[in-house]
């Protein structure tokens, strides 16, 4: 079925009582119905709904972009906590601040958080920067360890390792 471009399945289940639609993670509608209800029902159905179908899709087109989603996650978490771990062991010889422990974590917003339980937090996705950029976010991360704002004690902190940062920040900044 295609109303106003918008392709879609219909399935018929006996034990549905109402018109249900659904969009999967793979941005395929799929309208479910009783057996009783016709073809022509399910059409004026969808077109009462198309801006919400149009809003949906465009959601799960822009998560898939993103990269953000629970299977990638589970792929790649592994490969990102190593990177990490030994980036910080690396990285924090200079600075030789205490940290409780390392995490990486499914965010759509956010490369990096530190607590202030002294936990370092990262997206799973840092193992797909170029390695200056995962060097700025970690010491950026463990700086935060001394210094838990942006103050220009932080960005001292920051710029004894990485002299360049402000280059690097403007290039993770245009990173989606």
């Amino acid at each position: 079925m295609n109303i106003e471009k918008i392709d879609y399945t219909v399935k018929y289940n006996s034990l549905s009582k109402s018109i249900r639609i659904l969009i999967n993670s793979k941005g395929k509608v799929i309208v479910t119905a009783p057996r009783w209800v016709s073809l022509k029902v399910i059409d004026k159905f969808v077109n009462s709904k198309i801006v919400w179908i149009k809003d949906n899709l465009k959601k799960v087109k822009n998560k898939a972009r993103s990269g953000g989603n629970r299977v990638e996650f589970n792929k790649y978490q592994k490969r990102a906590k190593q990177l990490v771990v030994n980036k910080v062991k690396e990285l924090n010889k200079f600075y030789n601040f205490d940290y409780n422990k390392i995490t990486i974590r499914l965010v759509s917003t956010r490369w990096g958080s530190c607590s202030s339980k002294k936990n370092l937090n990262f997206n799973y996705r840092i193992i797909f920067l170029p390695d200056n950029l995962v060097n700025y976010l970690v010491v950026h991360e463990l700086c935060h360890l001394k210094e838990m704002n942006h103050s220009v004690r932080f960005w001292k902190l920051v710029e004894k390792t990485i002299p360049d940062y402000k280059k690097l920040r403007k290039e993770l900044k245009n990173i989606k």
